[in-house]
């Protein structure tokens, strides 16, 4: 799982968009942070949906 202070950036960096307009290294920062999101929740997922058996 992404770490909580991770996340935490993440939420900031999206309060900071609405406010106003990000800088180049914040938008490079937001991307590589929701790609990292992404995987990590891909992952999770995968994993439950592995653990599922279906049984007739």
């Amino acid at each position: 799982m992404i770490e909580t202070k991770r996340l935490a950036r993440i939420n900031e960096l999206a309060k900071i968009a609405k406010e106003r307009e990000l800088t180049p290294e914040e938008l490079a920062e937001r991307d590589v942070l929701r790609k990292e999101y992404l995987a990590a929740f891909r992952a999770n997922f995968k994993k439950q949906l592995d653990n599922i058996e279906i049984v007739d």
